[in-house]
């Protein structure tokens, strides 16, 4: 299991383990912020580093480390 904060994400460097459109590096290009300040952070968006084509997932998502590599291996 990957070890995340929310608070760190922007900016992160990912590997997918299995492609995802055929793009294995991904960029967090985003996190959206709830409207209610005072609800945690739920939704970010990836951005493909060859592609730039955009996602939006859910941050927890990163956690599992069967999907997901912190860094670009």
């Amino acid at each position: 299991m990957n070890r995340v904060s929310p608070k760190k994400l922007l900016l992160s460097k990912w590997t997918a383990v299995q492609p995802i459109a055929k793009q294995k590096h991904f960029l967090v290009s985003k996190v959206i912020l709830p409207e209610d300040p005072l609800q945690a952070i739920e939704l970010i968006e990836i951005e493909a580093v060859y592609s730039k084509q955009t996602k939006t997932i859910a941050w927890r998502d990163l956690l599992n480390s069967d999907h997901w590599i912190q860094g670009w291996k």
